[in-house]
Parts: C-alpha cells; structure tokens; sequence
C-alpha cells in the first residue's frame, strides 16, 4: 500500500511539475516586453520572512513589470536584454519625508539644482519621493516626470503647509483644505505652531475630503489629539517623547510600551527620520557628517550652511546637554515600536542637514540597524510599506506584475550585508535603465558643477 501510494504521489508531483513548465512556457510566450532583465535574483520582503527569488527573468513594457518568470523563459522579438550578472534586485526605495526644490531659480541657488537633486535621487535606488512641503510649479513638475519629460522619482507631493504662519484660524485651515484638494495635492503637511482648533478644523475637513495629513504633531495639539483626529504618518516620531516627557532623562519600558499601544490603537505609521534628528538635537559626529563623500554633489552655498550649522546651531530642537539621552530614547523607542507591530516607513527628510538626496538611505539605514531593526524589514519600510501607503494610486514596492517598474540591481545580497545596497549596477526608474555607466557619468558632471 505504501508503494502504491508513493506511485500515485510521484504521478501526481510529476503532473504537476510538467504542467507548472507548461504554464510557464505558456505564459513566457504570451508576455509583452520592451525590456527583459535576465540573470537576476529577487529580494523579496512581502511576507513574514525574506525569500530570494533566484535565477528569475523581469520582463517590463513601459513603465510597469508585465512578468517574473524563471530564467529560460524565452524573449519576446524585439526586447532589449539587459544582463543582471547574478546581481540581486530591490524595489525601488521610497524616500517618505523628502523634499523637492521649489523651482529651479530659487533664491541664490543655481538654476540646475532642482534636475540634481531629482536625479541624486534615482542615482540611489530612490524611484518614489513623499515631497512633504508643497511650492508652486510642483504639480506641473510631477506631472513632467510621469511623462517622461524629466528623469526623476515618482512624486506625491503635499501643499503648502498648515503652520502657525499659513493658518490664523479654524475657517482658515478648512478653506486651505478645501483649496489644495481642488488643487490637486496628494497629502496635507503639518508643521508646529497649530492651535488645537486649527488643526481639529483641519483634521475634519481633511477627513471630509477624504485627504490625508502627516508630518510634525503641533505642541498645542499633543500625541494623543493627532492620533484620535486621524493624523496618517507621525514623522521624526514627532511628539512621542514630549507625551511621556522623556526628553531629557532616560524613558520605561513602561512608558514605550503606552507608546506603542496608542499607536497601534490610532493605526497610524512613523517615518522616523532618526539621522537626521541626531544631527538636529545635537547627538550627531561633526566629523563623520564633515567627512561625507557625497556633499561634492550639492552646491557650495548648501554644504556651507550646513556646516555652519555645527559651528552655530540655529535650531530650537538642539540642546547638546540632553541629546545622548534623547537620541536614545529615540533609537529605544524605534525598536518599540517595531517589535510591537506599529507600521513603520522609511524617510531622511532630504535634502536637509547633512542629508544628501538619496545617499542619506545609507546613513538612515546605519541608524536603524543600530536601532535593531533587522534588514528585510528595513527594506519592507521603504519599499513594500511604502507602497501599501500610496495603494489607492498606484502600485509599487513590489517585483511583480502590473508593478511600477522601479528597481535597483546591487552585486550581493543586501539581506546579508546592507552596504551593498550602494553597490548597484543600475537603477530602473518607470521602466527606463539608468546603467551604472550612465549615473557615473552625471554624478561626475554635477559634482564638477559644484567646483569638485
């Protein structure tokens, strides 16, 4: 009997490996492509635990991923190849609290800066850009790089923000919601300086308009109210330390845990932002930020005032007697967090204080790592969460079909060694290959644009 039923398990294995080959052949034969990218294997992070998809095919038409299939699958006619080299494949990385220049001749800056920054960007693996503070012209600069007109990451870009300078009353923040929806921004930012009226005005119109809101938690308004009105994304963990007053001493397990549960109940996702604001308070290594190869890529007057910023800090967020303790605290809180199952997505708020545009993932990733987040839900943060964010518009995140073709080929494992993920061979952005070749070559010419 077991021999019997070991013969009916091998058929039916058997069938089902042939007709799997079958289906295979098949669908390889039904694929629409421009483009394939053969030799690859693919870092997968969408479910409970990483998974290497080895030796897989992409197959893209236009800017979106038509198929992954295994390696022999046959080329469409007509399909450009592109050799991965046994590299491994990343979805594009979302930067979730970015910014955007406001137009190319904006103040002293030079007219090419806005083109740098967008491509420093894509330079790095980073296809998708959360713009968290809106100026003119930027629709119609989002609405140029979806066309294609400007190589650039994917944009969702908020307005202008709700400050304590913009908004003087609740009408005010309700017409201002009203106005940039009809507009047509993705998001509403929250700066400080809000009165609890203004932003409960706000929140509800907000809600009304079926917009969401992220970014600081106003001191009038507290943790507790931008949880209960529904406010999206928390960025720099914004407010958490101040509702436990754990500022300058070191916070609970008790008090984390309340942390936690509060954002669990309120559904609400952190962008954390961690080396940023180690910079900010004080906690950062003035040499090691000085030492950073990528300043050659910003302009002078830029990498200027940042390093004055270490002579003569200009920021009330700066207090260098309690900026260890805050630091970690807020490290200790991130791993809260984390291990508590509260959504987590990944930003640097660049171009910022010693944060390059794209290369700044490098250091957020050390500070998260350092945080002990492990690395596939690092990656999770920045490219499947991100992409969960942004479901309803769009589809991303993700190596699959009907995915936005956004990716980076590095040579290693990144699950193995995150360094490697500034070791790339190139950068898929919309569908269009951008070869290490290509991104060596304008890195170089902005840098000596720069007088490098």
């Amino acid at each position: 009997m077991r021999q019997f039923s070991f013969m009916v398990s091998f058929f039916l294995v058997s069938i089902l490996f042939l007709t799997g080959c079958q289906n295979d052949k098949a669908a390889a034969s039904d694929v629409v492509a421009d483009t394939v990218i053969r030799n690859v294997h693919i870092v997968d992070v969408s479910g409970t635990s990483p998974k290497i998809g080895e030796d897989r095919t992409i197959f893209i038409e236009n800017d979106r991923i038509s198929a992954v299939l295994p390696a022999d699958a046959a080329t469409p006619v007509g399909a450009t190849v592109i050799d991965g080299a046994g590299g491994y494949v990343v979805a594009g990385f979302a930067e979730m609290h970015g910014h955007v220049p406001p137009a190319s001749s904006f103040g002293q800056l030079p007219e090419r800066y806005l083109e740098d920054v967008l491509f420093l960007y894509v330079a790095n693996g980073v296809t998708t850009v959360r713009g968290m503070l809106g100026y003119p012209h930027q629709l119609d600069l989002k609405a140029s790089i979806a066309a294609g007109e400007m190589v650039g990451p994917t944009l969702y870009l908020a307005g202008p923000s709700f400050n304590g300078n913009s908004i003087e009353s609740p009408e005010a923040a309700t017409q201002r919601v009203i106005d940039q929806r009809d507009e047509g921004w993705d998001l509403l930012k929250v700066h400080p300086g809000l009165t609890l009226a203004e932003y409960q005005a706000m929140a509800r119109t907000a809600r009304d308009a079926d917009m969401e809101f992220g970014g600081h938690v106003p001191s009038e308004v507290g943790l507790a109210n931008a949880l209960n009105e529904g406010q999206r994304t928390i960025d720099h963990l914004d407010g958490y330390l101040e509702f436990v007053d754990a500022m300058n001493r070191p916070i609970t397990t008790e008090e984390l845990q309340q942390l936690v549960d509060m954002s669990l109940a309120a559904d609400v996702a952190v962008v954390p932002t961690q080396a940023l604001w180690a910079t900010l308070i004080g906690a950062g290594n003035s040499e090691e930020l000085l030492a950073y190869p990528e300043l050659a890529y910003v302009p002078q007057q830029v990498s200027d005032g940042w390093r004055g910023f270490l002579e003569n800090p200009s920021t009330s967020y700066f207090n260098e007697s309690t900026a260890a303790v805050q630091h970690a605290n807020r490290q200790q809180l991130l791993k809260a967090l984390y291990d508590g199952g509260v959504d987590i997505i990944f930003g640097t708020d660049a171009p910022q204080l010693f944060s390059v545009p794209g290369f700044s993932m490098h250091h957020e990733i050390r500070f998260m790592q350092d945080a002990g987040i492990p690395a596939d839900a690092i990656i999770r943060s920045a490219t499947v969460a991100a992409g969960e964010y942004f479901v309803e518009k769009d589809s991303f995140g993700l190596i699959a079909a009907g995915q936005r073709a956004d990716f980076m080929i590095v040579n290693g494992n990144p699950l193995e060694d995150m360094t490697r993920l500034s070791d790339t061979q190139g950068v898929m952005v919309r569908g269009q290959w951008l070869s290490r070749a290509a991104i060596d070559s304008r890195l170089a010419e902005i840098k000596g644009a720069n007088g490098y």
